[in-house]
């Protein structure tokens, strides 16, 4: 049997860290930032002052937007640079460094788990489903967003499998995701899933200092093509989510 892939974690780490020179991580606008926090909350159905651990949460920017609407949250990241930063940033919030595939927790610690994309950094995350579905109370619900392979845009620019593919700000273990892969991998760990699929979520920064020249002619395509409902299986993010059984199924 084929050992599945593993994920580089020093590669991780030395890329995000990188970032922490900058004292942030964080990709989206800030209109972007609140609508991703408001699909976030909505299909986790998750009330005020639940339990949320964020994992992969860089600097703490999404931690801390849950924390203000009143959730209780802590934030894991391999990175100790940006740990650091979102200890600063963000000092009522708790903040870990660590790893997803073997988190510090006990069983049935939290209601709820935001994924902030952070999947497909895995070249495999049934190791990631196994430990999310540990951590979570019966009951409890997860949501993931992660680039769509299926998104013409994020193929072409970000599969490694595309002519066009660059590496620039990225790092090897980056691949985006096709949504039933995702489902398969979280029912195998024992959830209820299903998927969302967004578009319009607007960078405002990429590494590539020519990609980043045409952000504001990507954000208006992205808006506007993808917003047909016949589209949506195209559109540029897949908001994965599911919900740990009271009973084991």
């Amino acid at each position: 049997m084929t050992k599945p892939p593993t994920q580089n974690k020093a590669s991780e780490i030395v890329f995000f860290d990188s970032h922490g020179a900058a004292n942030a991580y964080d990709v989206f606008t800030p209109d972007t930032n609140e609508r991703l926090i408001d699909t976030i909350v909505r299909l986790s159905g998750l009330p005020k002052g639940a339990r949320i651990v964020d994992l992969g949460c860089g600097s703490g920017v999404f931690t801390n937007l849950l924390h203000q609407r009143g959730y209780r949250c802590s934030g894991v990241d391999l990175s100790s640079k940006l740990i650091a930063i979102g200890r600063a940033k963000y000092s009522d919030i708790e903040f870990i460094e660590g790893d997803i595939e073997r988190l510090p927790f006990a069983d049935a610690t939290f209601d709820g788990v935001l994924l902030s994309g952070v999947l497909h950094h895995f070249p495999d995350p049934s190791l990631c489903a196994a430990e999310v579905f540990r951590i979570l109370q019966p009951g409890g619900k997860f949501v993931a967003f992660d680039p769509n392979r299926m998104n013409p845009f994020m193929y072409l620019y970000r599969d490694r499998s595309s002519p066009f593919y660059s590496s620039i700000g990225v790092t090897e273990n980056e691949r985006p995701v096709l949504a039933h892969e995702v489902e398969a991998i979280f029912r195998h760990a024992g959830f209820r899933v299903g998927s969302e699929f967004v578009s319009g979520m607007k960078y405002r920064y990429i590494a590539s200092g020519a990609a980043r020249r045409l952000l504001p002619l990507y954000n208006a395509i992205d808006s506007a093509l993808f917003s047909a409902n016949f589209m949506r299986q195209f559109r540029a993010f897949v908001f994965s989510f599911g919900e740990k059984p009271q009973e084991p199924i």
